[in-house]
């Protein structure tokens, strides 16, 4: 029976230091070498994600932007998009209607941006822009306007709680809406994506792809819901949030102590 594993990356595979330790490099390396399917699913873009797990393989596609997109693990090109369509510019209407600027991801003229607009940057944007300084894909814009150009495919609005969780109440039902606190900062995120995207849809679809009748994986945050729910097994870090390790099938060891690498050494199949 194929078996697809997948996990989260920040606060699961990677360690505080958000990189992937050597240890679990050389470990997940050495299992794929004996055939295991491994990928991830993150919130992060690809760009990003291959950065903090240098040294690691994939050999098969990657879940990222939380699943708005299904990316070739050799070098991110979209083998599916699960977008929005015409109907998110009255949602980023509204948010500028309310002071939310937010940076939105696209395709515009077939490159991968994402856009923002300077002079209407929150501290919190602005920490996040600084992390990515050199980013091909930043794309700063003059209006609003600017920010609704392209396929529009993600939508990151970091500001006070007071301001966005209305905004995730009023959407949770029309989009994928991800409401939380950033791991390594401490800001407010709401991240708005197409229905369709979704961990646990693009996971779906990639198990189908690869031929898969059971699903495995591992998470820590509240965005790992919807897989774990999907999963045949689910195993939570000893560092995840209370309501996701009430949905695991076990607790295993934190990502600090390369839970996850440890775990697949001991019980993927010999």
């Amino acid at each position: 029976m194929r078996t697809l594993y997948v996990s989260d990356l920040d606060g699961t595979l990677l360690q505080s230091n958000a990189r992937t330790s050597p240890y679990t490099n050389n470990t997940v390396n050495a299992l794929i070498e004996k055939g295991m399917l491994f990928s991830y699913a993150t919130a992060r873009s690809y760009l990003t994600a291959r950065k903090v797990t240098a040294g690691l393989r994939t050999d098969i596609p990657l879940v990222v932007y939380n699943g708005a997109a299904l990316v070739d693990g050799r070098d991110g090109t979209p083998m599916l998009k699960n977008f929005f369509g015409p109907e998110i510019g009255e949602a980023l209407g509204e948010l500028f209607a309310n002071d939310i600027y937010p940076i939105v991801y696209s395709y515009l003229e077939g490159r991968e941006v994402f856009s923002f607009i300077p002079a209407r940057c929150t501290p919190g944007m602005e920490t996040f822009l600084a992390s990515r300084k050199g980013d091909p894909r930043t794309h700063p814009v003059e209006d609003a306007a600017g920010l609704c150009k392209g396929e529009i495919f993600y939508l990151t609005c970091i500001d006070g709680q007071e301001k966005l969780e209305p905004f995730y109440e009023k959407y949770k039902d029309s989009y994928h809406c991800v409401l939380q606190t950033e791991l390594y900062t401490g800001e407010h995120w709401l991240e708005i994506m197409p229905l369709a995207a979704s961990k646990s849809r693009a996971i779906e679809q990639l198990k189908k792809q690869l031929g898969c009748e059971r699903l495995v994986v591992f998470g820590d945050g509240r965005n790992d819901m919807d897989m774990f729910q999907a999963a045949d097994e689910c195993y939570a870090v000893e560092n995840a949030v209370p309501e996701l390790k009430a949905m695991a099938t076990a607790v295993i060891g934190a990502n600090d102590s390369d839970g996850v690498a440890r775990w697949l050494e001991e019980h993927y199949p010999r």
